[in-house]
């Protein structure tokens, strides 16, 4: 990653503006364009900052929101800056509805938006199949445990990962896809694949079904419809 020069260079005297604030939207764009969480000595590496100044920086951006700090002391950009973004650009839930319908009409079976909310996996977008066929029913709000079941561990494994991760969400990232068999509903299959492109949002494409003939074809448009949201919101 190129280091971003100390922001004091471009203060002169009796130039407008604030040290400061240049100084944190340097702190900001370095933890926001950083591939993974940062450390403190990091941020301080990149910006060329003092280490008390980008301190009293990240102090500042957590409690606003703008940046977060995980269990291990390392920063990423936070809920604040995502909900700036989002108001830019369609946010995922109303890209993710065209995709899941089209999903579960081919599938002829339930297709979910699913995301790691409050620690447990939560269906934000649902959409049924057409026709009045036998199908397994969601509901928006539904919640499921993030530990167990195609759609948390594969929203778990849509981020970076993170100390004390089970092996099973490693295995899940690694290979882009999981399938569960009766984990939470018994005779329910469920196929899952991870979006992987909205920083700060743990989400994923799930399909649940109690055809096992459904889930053996599902991989590979679960996953299809997975990149397709990948790719939709990075522009």
């Amino acid at each position: 990653m190129a280091a971003i020069p100390d922001q004091t260079a471009r203060i002169v005297d009796g130039a407008e503006g604030s040290q400061t604030l240049e100084r944190g939207l340097a702190v900001l764009e370095a933890v926001a364009g950083a591939p993974k969480p940062m450390t403190a000595a990091q941020v301080v590496a990149v910006t060329g900052l003092h280490r008390s100044v980008t301190h009293r920086l990240l102090v500042s951006l957590q409690r606003t929101g703008f940046v977060v700090r995980d269990s291990g002391g390392c920063f990423r950009s936070g809920p604040t800056l995502h909900g700036l973004v989002e108001v830019t650009r369609p946010s995922l839930r109303e890209l993710a509805v065209p995709v899941l319908h089209a999903l579960g009409a081919e599938l002829d079976a339930t297709a979910t938006l699913v995301e790691a909310i409050g620690g447990a996996a939560v269906a934000t977008v649902v959409a049924e199949p057409p026709g009045d066929g036998p199908r397994f029913s969601y509901r928006v709000g539904n919640r499921d445990p993030l530990d167990r079941g195609a759609g948390g561990l594969a929203a778990l494994a849509s981020g970076p990962p993170t100390a004390g991760e089970a092996p099973r969400v490693a295995e899940v990232r690694a290979r882009g896809w999981v399938r569960t068999d009766s984990e939470l509903n018994a005779g329910a299959y469920g196929v899952a694949a991870p979006i992987t492109s909205v920083p700060g949002v743990r989400a994923a494409v799930t399909i649940v079904t109690h055809r096992a003939d459904v889930a053996d074809a599902a991989v590979e448009p679960v996953r299809r419809a997975a990149a397709a949201l990948t790719d939709a919101t990075r522009r």
